[in-house]
């Protein structure tokens, strides 16, 4: 939405140019002309212009961005060089100038003509002086859309910077000559603009060049808008559908594969699209690596696809984000490889594939036959022998008469280890200002500012509190100090944090549970004293009781200042 907002607004300002100025008295003279033979073709003229040189400089912002490590160097010296013609515009005159002088000259050409094939050229010439004031800004946001892997939103970013030209120019021919007059008159303001802007941008280069983008990014996930939409659906009543297909008879047909649209890369394989799918049975498993719904889930989908592979059966794990640090691809290879995937995952950073499936769940696993239609789909863990059943219904269909047994079941490894949800009585607990509940230190939830918190005196069930000095942020909370704390009273058997390190840095903690060392109870990610390493940012199990689920009282504290924590999760 943030980039969305500085397209439109880039857009606004590239109007104030001064290339734009000698067209536009040109524009307000046929501002009392009918619209249809005059105001429609001049701006149809533009918008083409615009469109054609505004469709280079995508592709050689896209181009740099595709090219992994090396395009990621060349996508930052093009988004330099573009800050330096914001910040001395001297600079792009020697490129510019053969647009500008076809301009002028076919902008001379229309004087004192009317009618159509005037304005629609006089709109070319727009465009034309138009596109190298819009330059820089543009390829700014197109290269930075193609360093940040959002490749497939361009067409949108292209949408909002024209809306936000096409609202000034728009104002210029309702207002006429007094706009104009004010445009002249803060030319010198917008000209500072964009040269902050500029400078601006070249602090941003440095930033992503030393690798500083990622902490940046924390604080921004596409999470936030689906929890949003959760909102909405909920006052709609609509956050209720049929989790499981019926499979007692034929499976219906759900509805058209919608394919795999703009993800922002591959893992373990080349990009994939339908066309390379067809005639073959596919499932379609969304999830996300720190989802202990999901890391319980993988487990299953693995089996069959190393059970079925051979039969014509597809998967593609679609990897689509709740926090802002699954964006990062070594993050998410990482995990890919510690649950022994080797089936394709597409990067859904911009949630382009979830949109398009209008999914709303982690996991959910969409069945898609031979023939690219949706025929079964289930959403969270459990359901698996109805999932396998469905799959081997599909392969029948597509002529594999011969499919052998079913699989005996995956190789767990003991963070995988199934939920017993019947004996579960704490759910998933935000740590972020947006979502939190029944946080019980005494000053409460305060956002935005670094605040010195105390345990109370006791903790009901599922209450929680934080020790010491942290900071809530939108999507997570950090910690600014050192041995600082967090407890929870829980009832369930397993006990996990979704943890991170602000510097990148290890930080180790230790665990207690109703004041002890765990023992035996210690979960994968602690040994028996309660010591454990925050190394990456990832979901850690932190409490595993082999005698089942207990109401007990869950305590860590860390050694140092720069903690990231999430959400708790159960099992």
């Amino acid at each position: 939405m943030l980039t969305l907002i500085l397209a439109y607004l880039g857009g606004v300002l590239t109007i104030l140019s001064p290339c734009i100025l000698p067209v536009l008295p040109f524009v307000f003279a046929r501002g009392d002309k009918p619209f249809l033979t005059n105001g429609l073709p001049l701006l149809a003229g533009m918008a083409v212009t615009f469109a054609a040189v505004a469709t280079l400089t995508a592709f050689a912002g896209e181009w740099a961005g595709a090219a992994n490590s090396i395009g990621r160097w060349i996508a930052l010296a093009l988004m330099s060089a573009f800050a330096l013609m914001l910040l001395f515009p001297r600079l792009a005159d020697p490129l510019t100038r053969p647009l500008v002088r076809w301009g002028e000259r076919l902008s001379a050409r229309t004087e004192g003509r009317e009618g159509i094939g005037a304005s629609l050229l006089l709109g070319v010439a727009t465009g034309l002086l138009w596109a190298p004031c819009a330059g820089p800004i543009l390829g700014l946001i197109l290269t930075g859309a193609a360093v940040s892997g959002a490749n497939a939103g361009t067409a949108l970013l292209l949408l909002a910077y024209a809306a936000g030209a096409a609202t000034s120019l728009a104002a210029a021919l309702l207002v006429g000559g007094k706009l104009f007059a004010a445009m002249k008159r803060s030319l010198g303001a917008g000209e500072k603009i964009k040269k902050g802007l500029g400078a601006l941008i070249l602090v941003g280069v440095v930033t992503i060049a030393l690798g500083l983008d990622t902490r940046l990014l924390a604080n921004l996930s596409a999470g936030q808008t689906f929890q949003i939409e959760n909102r909405i659906a909920r006052f709609l009543g609509m956050d209720a559908p049929e989790l499981t297909t019926d499979i007692s008879g034929p499976l219906p047909i759900e509805g058209e594969f919608p394919g795999l649209p703009g993800p922002t890369g591959w893992i373990n394989s080349d990009p994939l699209t339908a066309e390379d799918l067809e005639s073959k049975v596919v499932l379609v498993d969304f999830w996300t690596y720190s989802c202990i719904n999901c890391i319980r889930a993988v487990p299953y989908v693995r089996s069959w696809y190393e059970r079925y592979a051979e039969d014509g059966f597809v998967v593609i794990g679609v990897h689509t984000p709740e926090f802002a640090f699954e964006r990062k691809r070594a993050n998410v290879e990482r995990a890919t490889k510690d649950a022994r995937i080797t089936y394709p995952v597409a990067l859904d950073n911009d949630w382009s594939i979830w949109r398009a499936f209008d999914n709303r769940y982690w996991p959910a696993h969409y069945l898609i036959d031979a023939e690219g239609r949706i025929r079964y789909h289930h959403f969270g863990e459990g359901g698996y022998d109805k999932t396998e059943a469905a799959i081997r219904a599909l392969l029948a269909e597509a002529g594999k008469a011969d499919l052998g047994a079913r699989t005996d079941g995956p190789d767990l490894s003991a963070s995988e280890m199934q939920a017993d949800f019947a004996a579960v009585e704490s759910r998933e607990t935000y740590l972020g200002s947006r979502r939190t509940q029944n946080f019980a230190s005494p000053k409460g939830v305060i956002a935005g500012t670094p605040q010195d918190f105390t345990f109370p005196d006791s903790l009901a069930l599922n209450q929680w509190a934080f020790d010491g000095r942290w900071t809530f942020e939108g999507e997570r909370s950090v910690s600014a100090a050192a041995d600082v704390g967090i407890a929870f009273t829980f009832k369930a058997r397993d006990l996990n944090l979704v943890l991170g390190s602000r510097d990148g840095e290890p930080i180790g903690f230790t665990v207690t549970i109703d004041g002890e060392a765990p023992g035996e109870d210690a979960g994968v990610d602690i040994d028996s004293s309660g010591r454990g390493t925050i190394e990456e940012e990832r979901l850690y199990q932190l409490v595993r009781q082999p005698g089942g689920a207990r109401e007990r009282t869950f305590t860590i504290r860390f050694d140092r200042p720069g903690v990231t924590a999430y959400a708790f999760t159960f099992g």
